[in-house]
């Protein structure tokens, strides 16, 4: 008996000893909310790897795709609130999907702490390069003329293509046909062969074809020019101002964990998105490198939240 209050004894005092370890003492887990490949996939295989040098532990990359973002978001919501389990995923999972679907197993604002804003892509509005307009202006004034006659492509129903699209066409007071796809590159592909005149979309896919002349960009749904696209003008500058939609990536933890472990996160992370030649992959790619505190970017998902409801609430769109 004595030896056995001993044994129980040591492994409570073990138990402390590792409960005081300073964080991180163990592997970390980056749930990505999407298959391998494509942005948030990369962006989580980027930050894994400068997270790992920079908290001195390993941080595996755990992709848990399907249900829009909403399986990831779930598993992590649910998990301990430790530190061990964070979640990266798109803000479109977090701010619009809600608005689609008439009840989620879990609340984006609630149950998941914001810990970092890793960067943001800024819509494009991409046009084929055949197209006989030179700038918004004159694209509006073919879509006015011809209502109902132009074709607008989507990475499917809710994607941030479709709504951002969506929400265009009613700033300018244009009638455009939604011609949703199973995903943005089958899109491009219409858009390039020109079946559908327009297709709103972030830098990435479509920059080589705008280098090449067979899309043209017309405006940029963002509050600055793009780093990697500087001749493409603002949406303000193209005459449209308000329309301004950017897909951001962040990184999220279970409700409950500590405050001194999202701070330990959001300063190597920034440590990460500093380091000049990570920065200069972000840019080239046509993503802005974001950062700054954990305490910001839990005000950018509030307010990108309670707008996103609004464009989605105007579109009518759900998908259940």
């Amino acid at each position: 008996m004595r030896v056995l209050i001993v044994l129980i004894a040591a492994l409570s005092l073990l138990d402390d000893v590792a409960a005081q370890e300073p964080y991180p003492a163990r592997t970390i887990r980056l749930v990505a909310g999407t298959a391998p490949g494509g942005i948030t996939d990369t962006l989580a295989r980027t930050s894994a790897e400068g997270l790992s040098t920079r908290l001195g532990r390993l941080v595996v990359v755990e992709n848990k795709a399907g249900a829009t973002g909403n399986l990831a978001i779930e598993h992590v919501a649910k998990s301990p609130p430790d530190g061990y389990t964070l979640l990266l995923v798109a803000g479109g999972n977090v701010v619009i999907t809600p608005f689609l679907y008439a009840s989620l197993p879990f609340d984006p604002l609630n149950d998941i702490v914001p810990v970092f804003n890793i960067a943001g892509a800024p819509q494009l509005l991409v046009v084929p390069g055949a197209l006989p307009v030179r700038d918004l202006a004159e694209f509006i004034a073919l879509a006015r003329a011809n209502p109902g006659k132009l074709n607008y492509a989507s990475a499917g129903p809710g994607s941030t293509t479709h709504l951002a699209a969506d929400h265009f066409a009613r700033l300018a007071g244009v009638q455009l046909v939604h011609v949703p796809y199973r995903g943005a590159g089958p899109a491009l592909t219409d858009l390039l062969a020109g079946r559908v005149q327009m297709l709103s979309v972030g830098l990435s896919p479509v920059q080589a074809h705008l280098r090449s002349g067979a899309l043209r960009a017309l405006a940029a749904a963002s509050k600055t020019r793009l780093a990697a696209a500087p001749e493409v003008p603002t949406s303000a500058e193209a005459g449209l101002p308000g329309w301004e939609m950017t897909t951001w990536f962040g990184i999220f933890a279970p409700k409950g964990t500590s405050p001194e472990v999202v701070q330990a996160v959001n300063t190597a992370m920034q440590g990460v998105i500093d380091e000049p030649r990570t920065r200069g992959r972000m840019i080239e790619s046509g993503m802005e490198p974001i950062g700054g505190p954990a305490r910001a970017f839990a005000e950018r998902v509030r307010s990108d939240y309670h707008a996103w409801e609004r464009v989605v609430r105007a579109s009518g769109v759900k998908l259940d």
